[in-house]
């Protein structure tokens, strides 16, 4: 077990208030205490407690990122627990401190291997924790398939479902799916036994279709606007479905070309701020350094803000950084403890995770500290440091 530590000197976001000239205390991988400067220099510490002073920067909890196929040059399509492994390390070094490797939708032999690749994984990170997978497909819609492979699509198939649920041990956390789809309700009912968060994405649906899945279900939707039918007068779609229930939440892909800023805060200002979820999306050359640039077995080139297609300079993804995310939700004029929270506690409760997004006693010790630009000076997972340039 990690020496406990203590951050002093700092704003600290707790999830639910913004505490200035605070610390806060980490001990045996858990907050032991948020208690004010002035108990600080009152406290008596052991002897082997680190003390760390921020010098004012934010004190947060650690960064989630629920839907993410790859970072640095590593990726669920390699199919390698390394890789995954690799993915652990470097998202730690950008504030994450847990995270849902994403899988394409391929052939079903493929994705048995992606996944039991993931799942070898697990336990074996550097830093940032593996809470689980996220299975973007293979039960969504051709219509809605952005740049996924039209044939790596299957009909809904519980015999299909078994088998990956058997290949993730139990793992898989979070599914996208097009509610439209036929035997979609047998499949939402499959998934509430088995504890999958099943999001509605890549998908065509007519808003009839959204009601139904709501009813079965599915509560939360995959990089909201972006690959799913749009709002019509007519017919809401998928995307008036997720602005009119306010029991739906949503995700966002906040590097301001996924979807225009000004939409985030239209967004924001028809849904509650604990029902949007900031995540990446982002692949696997996001903040690659060196070397050709691929994902999901295409090149891939970076401009205009986000990976394109080399063949056809389609749009393949983000390349965003969570916490180039919460920097460009201050941007647009949001407080940082709303940016954070859409960062952390938000996925936390959409995925159910207990005890993380929040700096709360007796919560896992899983922290960020960032300057007032978005630097990540510190990372701490678990009570561990995993980063620190304090």
């Amino acid at each position: 077990m990690s020496a406990p530590i203590c951050l002093h000197n700092g704003t600290v976001i707790t999830g639910f208030s913004v505490m200035e000239n605070c610390s806060i205390l980490v001990r045996d991988g858990k907050i032991e205490d948020v208690f004010s400067e002035r108990r600080f220099q009152q406290k008596k510490f052991d002897s082997d407690v680190r003390i760390f002073d921020v010098d004012g920067a934010f004190i947060a909890p650690g960064l989630i990122d629920t839907h993410v196929h790859g970072f640095a040059g590593y990726g669920t399509e390699d199919n390698d627990p390394d890789a995954i492994v690799e993915m652990s390390r470097e998202l730690a070094q950008y504030g994450v401190t847990a995270f849902n490797p994403t899988l394409y939708p391929s052939d079903p032999d493929n994705m048995e291997a992606s996944i039991k690749a993931v799942v070898k994984a697990m336990g074996q990170e550097h830093g940032a924790r593996i809470m689980g997978l996220h299975l973007e497909g293979p039960f969504i819609s051709p219509e809605k398939l952005g740049v996924q492979r039209p044939e790596t699509l299957q009909s809904v198939n519980l015999e299909l479902m078994d088998r990956l649920w058997a290949a993730s041990e139990g793992h898989i956390v979070n599914m996208t799916v097009a509610p439209e789809l036929k035997d979609m309700r047998k499949l939402a009912l499959y998934s509430i036994r088995k504890g999958i968060v099943l999001q509605a994405g890549h998908t065509n649906a007519m808003y009839e279709h959204m009601v139904e899945g709501m009813q079965a279900g599915i509560l939360h939707s995959t990089h909201m606007f972006n690959a799913m039918s749009q709002m019509h007068h007519r017919n809401p779609g998928a995307v008036g479905a997720v602005l009119i229930h306010p029991e739906m939440s949503c995700e966002l892909i906040a590097d301001g070309v996924h979807v225009h800023p000004d939409l985030i805060r239209l967004l924001v200002r028809d849904k509650s701020s604990d029902k949007i979820v900031l995540v990446t999306d982002a692949l696997k050359p996001t903040e690659q350094k060196t070397g050709p640039l691929t994902a999901n077995g295409e090149d891939v080139a970076f401009h205009d803000g986000c990976f394109h297609r080399c063949k056809d300079d389609v749009i393949a993804g983000s390349a965003l950084t969570m916490i180039t995310g919460v920097r460009n939700l201050m941007g647009y004029g949001f407080p940082v403890d709303v940016a954070v929270k859409f960062a952390t506690m938000n996925p936390a409760r959409v995925m159910k995770y207990e005890e993380q997004g929040a700096l709360i006693p007796g919560y896992d010790a899983d922290v960020v500290v960032f300057d007032k630009y978005c630097n990540v000076l510190a990372t701490i997972i678990k009570g561990s440091l995993k980063k620190n340039i304090l």
